[in-house]
Parts: structure tokens; sequence; C-alpha cells
């Protein structure tokens, strides 16, 4: 149990017996009746997000998560196989659990996988990748003056915008949160 006073990000808090991921929260003191605690939280299995408020120094219980890093091995079937570092032990995990960070997944890269009872949450990657560019149309001399975008296919399969001066082969940084290019790598 803890209070909503020690709320932080990425606290999960077991509410009704579901998992909820703090995402954002913001105490708030008015100048006319009791501070409150409003919180922007994350179902963990489906991705669902609610506001909630919750009075300050409300107790809620929190959910005891076990964060790792792991090493990505290689896909098995539809399973991603990852590999605990300091134990060696390989775990399966679905696709669904995966979701879209099986776009930016590279065999060998690092991974947080976190677990509760044994059964894994979610796979959060780091917030930036290398990759490479396998395929991308050349740009257009004298094309620049738009300073506009083409798609350009990475090692792993995913469509990511480029600006115009990325060729074939360079390796470019990309944000694993919603796929954009960042910069050269």
């Amino acid at each position: 149990m803890a209070s909503t006073n020690d709320l932080k990000n990425g606290m999960v808090l077991n509410l009704e017996g579901q998992l909820w991921q703090v995402q954002e929260f913001q105490h708030v003191k008015p100048g006319k009746g009791p501070a409150f605690v409003r919180t922007t939280l994350k179902q963990i299995p489906s991705g669902k997000i609610v506001d909630k408020t919750f009075n300050a120094g409300t107790k809620v219980e929190t959910a005891n998560v076990d964060r790792r890093t792991m090493t990505y091995l290689y896909k098995e079937g539809d399973d991603f196989v990852f590999m605990d570092t300091d134990t060696y032990d390989q775990i399966p995990v679905g696709p669904g659990v995966v979701g879209d960070a099986s776009k930016f997944l590279l065999e060998n890269s690092d991974a947080t996988v976190a677990q509760h009872d044994g059964k894994v949450l979610y796979v959060e990657l780091p917030a930036s990748v290398e990759l490479t560019i396998t395929y991308t149309e050349p740009g257009l001399q004298g094309d620049r003056s738009s300073g506009g975008t083409k798609p350009a296919t990475v090692e792993t399969g995913a469509t990511v915008l480029v600006p115009l001066f990325i060729d074939n082969g360079e390796k470019i940084k990309v944000d694993t949160r919603d796929g954009k290019y960042l910069s050269r790598a």
C-alpha cells in the first residue's frame, strides 16, 4: 500500500483487481477545499488510458512489478524470445505484449521486460534505436526547399519517414515511442 502523495510516473497500481500504470500525476491544492491528486492511468494489458482523481493522502494498492533488462534473441513462431542477462533464463513473449515495439527490435538488443507474478506485462525499448536503411527512393537534386520527407524501410522491416538527403545503407536514429526519424547515427 502507498499513499497518493507517493505516486511516481511508471508506478503500477492494483485498482479493483486490474493493473494500471501511472503515466502522469499532478498534486492540486485549490484555494478552497481539500487537496487532490489528478492522474492519467494506462491499463497494462489493453493500453486503455483513463483520467482518475484521488483525494490527497488516500491509500492505493501498488503492484509488485519486476522490471529487468533483457536481451532480445530471436523470433520463434509468433513469440519473441528474451534472455535475462543475469540468470540466462529465456522467456517467450507473445506479439500482443510486445506490440509496436516489435517494429524496432533487433536481435541482441536490450529491452526492459516487466513481469508481475511470473506473467510478462509489457516490453519497453530504449527511447531511441539506431537502424540501418535497407531501401529508400533516391532524393532528387534541387528538391530541398520544402524540407520534405520520403518513406524508408529499415532493417527490421518498419517504414520510417526520413529527410530527402538520406540514402540506402545509412544508419539513422529512430524514436521508439512514435516511430519518427531523429537524426543520422
